[in-house]
């Protein structure tokens, strides 16, 4: 039997997306049986956000645990959260989680890696655009993150805050990110991180110039791939 998936859910609409891309990935590898049980938890984004702007990433760690906690109890044998800026928060509730933690950042990085790219550009919040979420993960690797400017990171910021979070996708919206992720492309970038889970509702390999790397989609098949015993994953600290 696969493992039990546990989702932490924070924004409704990327966890929503992360849900149906298990499914997905799992129907294509394992037909129509044999998918894994999947349980979400989640407490309010606003609590979330209101630790993340004052820099508090120990609340943001023990929301987690928190959820995590309640999944355990329902049976999860380990948890996710379709959330990119929220993995910052993730070691912070290994310790008092009683099942581990599969992380975004390690396998879009891990992805990156593997189809040897040496600079990659990043769309996502202003927190994650000018934040350590994967410059540090990648930069490690050697490979070169670039990020949109300024007026670029509003303009993507207001999409997702104003927009995105609330299930609204505007095809104005797609022209302003796929401009960027254009003017990325001019700069060297070889491939794109979609650092925001919400913004596959409007970027979809379909439009994009570049080459996507989805955060939802990786972290859905990665969980899918531990499910089934093919990604080992690190026991809770």
């Amino acid at each position: 039997m696969p493992k039990h998936i546990g989702i932490v859910a924070c924004s409704p609409e990327g966890s929503a997306l992360c849900y149906r891309d298990i499914f997905r990935y799992a129907a294509q590898r394992l037909g129509d049986h044999g998918h894994p049980v999947v349980t979400l938890h989640n407490l309010p984004l606003e609590r979330y956000v209101a630790a993340v702007l004052k820099d508090d990433w120990h609340t943001v760690g023990a929301l987690l645990a928190s959820s995590a906690k309640v999944l355990a109890g329902a049976g999860a044998e380990f948890c996710i959260v379709p959330d990119n800026l929220m993995q910052h928060g993730v070691h912070l509730a290994e310790h008092e989680s009683a099942v581990p933690w599969l992380t975004m950042t390690d396998l879009v990085s891990e992805a990156v890696v593997a189809d040897k790219r040496r600079m990659v550009g990043l769309i996502g919040t202003k927190m994650v655009t000018y934040g350590s979420t994967y410059q540090t993960h990648l930069g490690l690797k050697g490979v070169q993150v670039l990020v949109p400017d300024p007026e670029e990171a509003e303009q993507i910021d207001a999409i997702i805050f104003r927009e995105l979070l609330y299930g609204v996708s505007r095809p104005e919206s797609t022209k302003v990110v796929i401009r960027v992720i254009e003017r990325l492309g001019t700069l060297g970038c070889e491939g794109v991180i979609l650092a925001s889970t919400e913004i596959p509702l409007i970027v979809t390999p379909d439009c994009c110039p570049l080459p996507l790397y989805d955060s939802t989609q990786l972290l859905a098949e990665g969980a899918v791939r531990c499910a089934m015993g093919e990604r080992p994953i690190q026991a809770a600290r």
